[in-house]
Order: structure tokens, then sequence, then C-alpha cells
């Protein structure tokens, strides 16, 4: 560690900051404005370690919220997409992103964090799994409980929410897909 290493150190958080401007599709309950990635990012995290009990199998949390912290960085350069309209996978962009933003760190930082990031988007691992749940999980939860405010905004039908919330959500914790399924199937929109 020298001082070089502490000017990109600085250089990334201050970096970090952008992401308190990245404007999300979901506004927080009682709120008339859009939330931002920098909250989502914080709220699934505390969601990891309320719901970790009920993941399928046993996960290493802090390594869930680790995950949860670094999974929406690149949005700094990509921005918020909707779950809905966006392909399966990675794109290039997001590689890019990832590259690009976790290079600013010095090497031995950037490599931990890059592994990070696509432990997350490859989606294999039971934390990585465990970590796309309360990702998923969270946004169906505040259109639960915000009259579907972002689902109806974007003309986002029943059945998608269905198919895309449940293969992320059962995907970490059927027990909380079961639960999540019902309300969604009983909400009205």
């Amino acid at each position: 560690m020298n001082s070089n290493d502490l000017e990109k150190q600085i250089d990334f958080l201050l970096e970090l900051e952008k992401l308190k401007s990245i404007t999300r599709k979901n506004k927080p309950l009682g709120a008339a404005r859009y939330e931002n990635t920098a909250e989502h990012s914080w709220q699934i995290c505390v969601a990891a370690m309320i719901f970790a009990p009920y993941a399928d199998a046993e996960i290493d949390v802090d390594k869930v919220i680790r995950l949860l912290l670094v999974h929406d960085i690149a949005e700094i350069d990509t921005g918020d997409t909707i779950c809905f309209a966006k392909p399966d996978g990675v794109d290039d962009a997001e590689i890019n992103a990832i590259e690009r933003i976790f290079g600013i760190l010095p090497d031995f930082q950037k490599e931990y964090f890059v592994a990070l990031a696509r432990e997350f988007c490859a989606n294999e691992t039971l934390e990585a799994k465990f970590a796309h749940a309360m990702d998923r999980l969270m946004p169906v939860l505040q259109n639960l409980f915000n009259d579907g405010q972002s689902w109806r905004e974007n003309n986002i039908s029943k059945q998608q929410i269905l198919k895309k919330a449940g293969e992320e959500i059962a995907g970490g914790s059927r027990f909380l897909w079961r639960d999540i399924e019902r309300r969604i199937e009983e909400f009205k929109l």
C-alpha cells in the first residue's frame, strides 16, 4: 500500500457517488420521487441479512452482501434498465463498465471486485442465486405495497412479473417465492 494506491481508492469512492444519481423505476413507499441505485443496494443488503434463514441452502451472508454491494455499480455507466426490458445475461456495455469502474482501484483490489461482479452476473453460486433473489424481491415488495407503481407505469403484465420474479426469487429461496407468488396472484393489476 502506498500513496498512489490511496489516491486510486479515494478516486474510486468518489466515482461511487454517482450511484446516488442513478434513478431507478421504483418509488420509495409514500414518496413522490424515484429511488436511486445506492438506496436500492443498501436496502437489499439489509433484506439479505433478514431473509438469509429462508435461503434454500446454507449461504455465506457476508458474501451475499458483498455481491449485492457491487452488483449495480456498472449502472454508473449504463444507467438503470427495468429488469423486464433486459435480455438475460451480461452485455458488453456492462462488462466494459465493470472493467472501467473497478479499474480505478489498485490492481490488487480491482481483481477482487471484478471477480465479485462476475460472480453475481454468472448467477451460479448459492450466494449469487440468493443475491439475485434479494435484488428481485425488493422491487416486487415495493410494487405490491405501492399500488403496482412501476408495473403500471411501465405496462408490465402479471405474467411478466410472475415469470421474471419467479425465476430469480425461487432460484435463491423457494419458501420466499411461494409467499411472494401468492401475493402477486392476489394483486389487482
